[in-house]
């Protein structure tokens, strides 16, 4: 079986690397497959002795005329009887490179929203014709999307997998650095200020926590020092509370130091990486029922799970948690052993194994 994969890996290690190590775990399994992706992406190197061969490109745009001639070349020598695809530019144009060839698309989605019939630029990458199958991150995100496809039997649900070995050896960013006293309980936010991400709902649930919580909060991301999320501290009666950073390399680290992460997110999830980050780490994540948040956190097991939007409800959960150390840890440890035996690379090629054969073989 030969297959093509298109995708960008030029984020950072911990964005690129489930999906490198699937790559990787598919050819030890005796796949023969390409990538197509940035040369310089940091796991060049380890695919590159895994066997995997390299081609270093990837289309600037969505539609791109050269990205189609380049794509549809390497698909017609290679004589690939599969090609997926990871992103918008990657599928279009590679969807389009596919048009008459005995190759069978695959693409992948990784948030709910943003896909519907009414917007023509959709029927270029999932909704296309041309498309046999899409892997969705989240069993949320394959709902969702089953109302905007005509066929949902193309749907199928593949988490990403995870390594807590990845995790190992990340020390705790000093409280001191942090500007958080060492005997509060400090809950962490890694997130770019999107409206998506819900921040002001986190703002204003810190405004409801009663004094005895003992929080500070920690923001971590593009947009965290902005006028507008200045403003909204300002107002909550409690800017104390908070200290902001746009920017940390070690944003791992500071996760680890945390007592407890959220994630306020109120709409478009898929499998967010910063919720995975601290459940790797131990730290109790606390999540809002949006996208595959609450698949990763079963809620009052491993974390806990409030609705979308509403402060008071993450207010709530969160006071329990301050007040509870026990709980804290016992809910992140959970966590830890949760992702280590459920969200595993070794799950996600398997079930990548299987799709492969069972399109494979289709008619």
């Amino acid at each position: 079986m030969r297959v093509l994969f298109i995708t960008s890996q030029r984020d950072a290690l911990n964005s690129i690397r489930p999906e490198a190590e699937m790559f990787i775990g598919l050819a030890k399994a005796g796949v023969d497959l390409t990538v197509m992706t940035q040369g310089d992406s940091v796991y060049a190197g380890p695919m590159r002795q895994a066997g995997i061969r390299l081609i270093d490109y990837h289309p600037a745009r969505k539609l791109e005329l050269g990205a189609i001639l380049r794509i549809r070349r390497e698909l017609r020598h290679g004589a690939y009887d599969i090609v997926q695809m990871f992103n918008n530019k990657a599928i279009a144009n590679g969807l389009l490179a596919a048009i008459g060839l005995p190759v069978k698309a695959i693409t992948y989605r990784g948030q709910t929203g943003n896909i519907s019939r009414l917007d023509p630029f959709c029927y270029l990458t999932h909704l296309s014709p041309r498309v046999d199958r899409i892997v969705c991150v989240a069993e949320a995100v394959r709902r969702d999307l089953a109302t905007q496809v005509r066929h949902p039997e193309k749907l199928v649900t593949i988490h990403k997998g995870h390594d807590l070995a990845w995790y190992d050896g990340v020390t705790p960013a000093p409280r001191s650095a942090l500007g958080v006293p060492e005997d509060a309980v400090l809950v962490v936010c890694i997130a770019n200020n999107r409206p998506r991400k819900g921040v002001p709902v986190l703002i204003a649930a810190a405004a409801l926590l009663p004094p005895d919580a003992n929080a500070s909060f920690v923001l971590v991301g593009r947009g965290m020092t902005s006028p507008g999320i200045r403003r909204l501290i300002d107002a909550s009666g409690c800017p104390e509370r908070f200290h902001c950073f746009e920017f940390r390399s070690d944003a791992l680290a500071v996760t680890a130091a945390g007592d407890i992460a959220v994630l306020p997110a109120v709409r478009r999830e898929g499998l967010p990486k910063t919720v995975i980050e601290a459940m790797a780490l131990g730290v109790a994540p606390v999540v809002s029922d949006t996208g595959g948040s609450a698949e990763l956190v079963v809620d009052g097991e491993s974390g806990l799970v409030v609705p979308p939007g509403d402060p008071a409800s993450l207010a709530q959960a969160i006071a329990a948690l301050c007040t509870d150390p026990g709980r804290r840890r016992a809910l992140g440890a959970a966590a830890r052993q949760r992702l280590g035996s459920a969200f595993r690379v070794e799950d996600a090629v398997a079930a990548h194994l299987a799709l492969f054969r069972e399109v494979a073989t289709s008619g």
